[in-house]
């Protein structure tokens, strides 16, 4: 019997280990692809039509000053809804709604928001962490009942507010430097109110109009 031939019956195990190799780093390739720019895609976007996107916000009404007005985040199948009833019972008059985010790149001046509003004004609200201090900044939108619209809000336009009133010597806002961001209605009128919100990009100086 002629001895088998090691040599000979190698060839098709080290093509085997070869291919497995190959799709081996191709798969990692794919997941480290996908997790780039899935956290490309968080940083620079928050989908508001994705159910469980309202989850992540927390709300804080005027009941931790004494008010009675009440606001939340709801999902009601295709859109986030900031939505709630306010009072100007018991010197109160505002509801927000907040959430933490991730880190944004230097590069990103402003912001894209996408909503149907109900003829009210809104704030948009960023805080910063920076060395242990925190601060808040806000800007200010109006709404057309029922209609789709689309606003861009420049960083530097924001103002820096504590406890609803302006702060002056604030330090610029920066993107790199903000944790949170929110929405908070407080335009002084008794009655409820709805906004829907849609999308949030944070954007470039190259995509920002």
């Amino acid at each position: 019997m002629t001895p088998p031939n090691d040599s000979y019956n190698a060839i098709p195990s080290i093509a085997s280990r070869f291919r497995q190799g190959l799709r081996l780093s191709a798969s990692l390739f794919l997941c480290l692809f996908i997790g780039h720019f899935a956290t490309a895609s968080e940083e620079t976007m928050i989908d508001f039509t994705q159910y469980g996107e309202h989850k992540q916000w927390r709300a804080t009404n005027d009941n931790v000053m004494g008010g009675i007005s009440q606001g939340q985040l709801t999902f009601d199948g295709s859109h986030s809804l900031f939505q709630g009833g306010l009072s100007l019972a018991n010197n109160g008059g505002f509801s927000s709604v907040s959430r933490s985010i991730l880190p944004l790149s230097s590069d990103k001046i402003g912001i894209e928001l996408v909503y149907i509003g109900d003829g009210r004004t809104y704030q948009l609200r960023l805080s910063t962490q920076s060395n242990s201090d925190s601060v808040t900044y806000k800007h200010e939108f109006s709404t057309s009942k029922g209609q789709t619209q689309t606003k861009e809000f420049h960083l530097d336009d924001f103002q820096a507010v504590f406890r609803g009133r302006l702060l002056s010597g604030a330090p610029d806002l920066s993107a790199q430097n903000i944790k949170k961001m929110g929405f908070l209605i407080a335009d002084k009128q008794a009655g409820n109110f709805s906004l829907k919100l849609i999308q949030i990009r944070f954007k470039s100086e190259a995509s920002l109009k």
